[in-house]
């Protein structure tokens, strides 16, 4: 993705979720929102030592899934060997950890091991996503931004382990989400904040009924502190 293409998304995304603007730059978001993912790293192409991007930067030799496969034979001609040494030099010769591994995919850049997404960032292990940054373990995603391990979410910043959620911030372990924040294993939830292991509520604060006008009033002072803090 190109930054410009980054920006409005990530601008979609606030606006769906906190009614505002975005007014952090892509390194604040990073650092408010996705500090603790795990998300792929710059590394360098050993082979031509061009910039590339991994999702496990353990290995010490890397190429590019593109640059792999202009390599038409990898095959060696079988030789002799004399020690266990010689065997392990021959390996290094073509031991390179592949990265940037994107398959069937559209617009995705600084990312590895994405399939069939289109519109990705700096994202890992995700499939058939849109619009996701800095994202790991992904799954029929859109408009997601620094989650991981979630599914069929939509609009949505920092959801672990979920599924269907929408328009919602810091979700964890819950189902059937929408409008939402701070929320905390529960399901079928709508316009709540601060709640932990209730389902079925509407206009609920650290697991206390509230009348909707009120709701809101403290929703506005929540959002202003998200983006003060």
């Amino acid at each position: 993705m190109k930054e410009i293409e980054i920006s409005n998304a990530i601008e979609k995304i606030f606006t769906a979720v906190f009614n505002c603007k975005n007014p952090f730059t892509l390194e604040e978001i990073y650092d408010k929102f996705a500090f603790d993912i795990k998300l792929p790293q710059k590394v360098t192409d050993t082979t031509t030592g061009e910039d590339t991007w991994a999702s496990s930067i353990n290995p010490t030799k890397f190429i590019t899934n593109e640059n792999s496969n202009k390599r038409e034979n990898w095959m060696l001609e079988k030789k002799d060997i004399s020690s266990l040494k010689e065997l392990i030099d021959i390996w290094q010769t073509i031991n390179y950890r592949t990265t940037e591994r994107v398959f069937n995919c559209v617009n995705v850049s600084c990312s590895d091991a994405v399939y069939n997404s289109e519109n990705v960032y700096r994202s890992t292990d995700c499939n058939e996503c849109k619009n996701l940054i800095l994202s790991d373990g992904c799954h029929h995603c859109e408009y997601t931004l620094a989650s991981q391990r979630s599914g069929n979410c939509a609009f949505c910043i920092r959801v672990d382990d979920s599924s269907n959620c929408t328009n919602s911030y810091n979700v964890a372990c819950s189902g059937n989400i929408s409008n939402s924040m701070f929320i905390e294993d529960c399901g079928s939830l709508d316009e709540c904040m601060f709640c932990a292991h209730i389902s079925n509520h509407k206009f609920c604060i650290a697991n206390m009924q509230f009348e909707e006008e009120e709701y809101y009033e403290i929703k506005k002072e929540i959002i202003n502190w998200i983006m003060n803090s």
